[in-house]
């Protein structure tokens, strides 16, 4: 009996022993995980970093050669370094975000890397001011682990620039990303890092977490500083966060949201913000919810079949998770219509981008619009005609056309909430891309639905609900996402429904070409 029992107290120990010895699992992990294994000593910040920093070298440039990273943190590790002498000083975690590697859009400014905004023309440049949302996430205990590429400039979708090149969708290799902030949706699928940062000018937050099974998260304008993120649009740009969980984005949302002199909108939201955003995180939140569906915005044609079918199991899913859906059938809300009547981007994008150049000071060789198209250096097929077109009108924010586009936009956000009021609905459900995401090659990324949040400055989550049937390119299928749209500054319901669906769904799924490192 006694060599049985220490027979069975010795595997007991060798058990134990191996359990101990096995690594953090970093694929799919949230920050919750990260945080409490951090805490409890089982996880040190430095291998956490060096786990993912392995994976970039594996998959990025190798591999698969998913093109997603443009620069790593030079002092990543010595960042790693300093959070665990810091812990083992105090005992304490520096913040909410302690040693969470992050992957930022390289179009926010950081003073320890580069921001070109995927422009050879920008290559090297340095800012002198850190972005205001990078500033809190560091300040929260993130490390800034890369700047991603993005469609150069983020001025289209398909998240090829002329300094990164193709970013490819980890999913389906032969197709893009979604974009501009492609090159954030690849990292975080990829699990580069553990969560991102994206701006959204139309569609460019929500469009690579659809094409990449991600959680997307366009906040409302005023919410979210701007400040020190390569400008597009003032009317319409948002910054915020890509994240492969709604938790995680809520978690995000608690650092980054609040008010910024540097960026006067956000006094609008400053009286709009809960204590958190995670108090809103109930599996059960769709009972009793009204959601409406915005008809006008799923297709008709044969290559919008499987969007449609991810659509209609999207719906099920609600109502069987305790939601009543009703239909918004408006032909005002066309996304093409919206794209070529309100859009104001080719008349805000000049002066926004002299100026931004002029803040840079010495640090970059072109100081305005014209030198930049001058010199050449940007990806001419997907940019040439837009910044041609801008950089041709004259004092553009005096153009009968830009203001007039500027006085429809509340008849636009009144009839939206119109027919929100008829419906007694507080969220819009709609695919955020018709068709699956276009291949490799195309120019532009076709059928996307988010102008509408972007006209209107309301918020929107982009989610999972489901793939296109798997193919020879795409092992599992392609990603497709569903955007839910709310009022102004509500956001908290909007993490509610978007909360539990993910959890009554559990769509994601990681793509099998970037699987766990041995």
């Amino acid at each position: 009996m006694k060599l049985k029992a220490l027979a069975f107290s010795l595997t007991a120990l060798l058990q134990l022993g191996a359990q101990a010895a096995q690594p953090f699992p970093i694929e799919e992990t949230s920050i919750s995980k990260i945080q409490a294994a951090l805490k409890s000593g089982k996880l040190s910040c430095t291998d956490l970093v060096d786990a993912y920093l392995a994976r970039v070298a594996a998959y990025d440039k190798q591999g698969p050669v998913l093109n997603a990273v443009l620069t790593l943190n030079p002092a990543a590790h010595e960042l790693a370094l300093a959070k665990d002498a810091e812990f083992k000083k105090t005992g304490k975690l520096s913040g909410p975000l302690h040693c969470v590697p992050i992957a930022a859009k390289d179009n926010y400014n950081t003073l320890d890397m580069p921001t070109t905004g995927g422009s050879e023309a920008l290559k090297g440049v340095r800012p002198a001011v850190e972005s205001t949302v990078t500033r809190k996430l560091r300040e929260a205990g993130a490390i800034i682990l890369m700047k991603t590429n993005m469609h150069e400039l983020a001025l289209s979708g398909t998240t090829v620039s002329s300094l990164g090149g193709q970013t490819r969708n980890p999913y389906d290799l032969t197709r893009t990303p979604g974009g501009s902030s492609g090159g954030t949706g690849v990292a975080i699928a990829a699990n580069f890092a553990a969560a991102g940062l994206g701006s959204d000018t139309v569609n460019s937050i929500r469009s690579p977490a659809s094409a990449n099974a991600l959680v997307g998260f366009r906040s409302t304008l005023g919410l979210v500083s701007r400040a020190g993120v390569m400008p597009v649009s003032d009317t319409q740009d948002v910054a915020g966060p890509i994240t492969r969980s709604v938790a995680d984005a809520a978690i995000m949302l608690d650092v980054i949201a609040g008010f910024d002199a540097a960026d006067i909108p956000t006094a609008r939201g400053a009286s709009h913000i809960p204590k958190t955003y995670t108090a809103y995180l109930d599996p059960h939140g769709l009972k009793g919810a009204r959601i409406a569906v915005l008809k006008s915005f799923l297709g008709t044609k044969p290559e919008h079949e499987e969007v449609n079918l991810a659509m209609a199991n999207a719906v099920a899913a609600l109502k069987k998770a305790g939601a009543t859906v009703v239909e918004i059938d408006d032909p005002m809300f066309d996304a093409g219509a919206i794209n070529n009547d309100y859009d104001v981007q080719k008349w805000e994008f000049k002066p926004l981008f002299n100026a931004y150049l002029q803040s840079l000071g010495d640090a970059t060789p072109v100081k305005t619009l014209s030198e930049f198209i001058a010199a050449g250096k940007f990806n001419k097929p997907t940019l040439e005609k837009f910044l041609s077109a801008s950089n041709a009108i004259e004092t553009p924010r005096e153009q009968k056309e830009y203001l007039l586009r500027l006085s429809k936009l509340d008849g636009l956000r009144d009839r939206l909430l119109m027919r929100m009021k008829e419906q007694n609905v507080e969220t819009i459900i709609y695919p955020l891309q018709k068709r699956l995401v276009v291949p490799i090659g195309e120019l532009n990324q076709a059928d996307r639905n988010g102008i509408l949040a972007a006209m209107t400055g309301f918020p929107a989550f982009t989610v999972p609900i489901g793939f296109s049937k798997p193919s020879a390119n795409a092992p599992i299928g392609v990603p497709i996402g569903m955007d839910i749209m709310g009022k102004p500054f509500d956001e908290a319901t909007l993490v509610k429904v978007a909360y539990a669906f993910e959890q009554a769904t559990k769509v994601r799924k990681p793509p099998s070409t970037t699987p766990a490192l041995k």
